[in-house]
């Protein structure tokens, strides 16, 4: 994914505008994801575990409006309603097993 990087004030001059290559691997050995900034004639990433082998993963464009935050709340809400109801559910069973085991 290339990132476009704002005009800057260089010496009184107009600025300059540059591209910042950001890109997302996947270690194909031990499955660590990564960003790296990768310049013209740099060589070749490699993760921290030392392998070349890699896959570079489509970035995702983040956008936040007042309707995409109302939409991941209420998702985030309903996630958490169904855990909870997970958590009663285990949590009765788990009480009637032992009601039924001391009597």
């Amino acid at each position: 994914m290339m990132f476009d990087v704002t005009r800057w004030p260089v010496g009184g001059g107009a600025g300059i505008l540059g591209r910042m290559p950001l890109y997302e691997y996947q270690c194909r050995a031990c499955g660590r994801e990564f960003e790296k900034l990768v310049r013209p004639g740099d060589s070749a990433p490699a993760c921290d575990c030392g392998s070349t082998d890699l896959e570079k993963l489509l970035s995702q464009l983040a956008v936040s409006t007042e309707g995409t935050r109302a939409h991941n709340f209420a998702k985030a809400r309903q996630r958490a309603k169904r855990a909870n109801r997970d958590k009663e559910i285990a949590q009765f069973e788990y009480e009637e097993k032992h009601r039924h085991h001391d009597h």
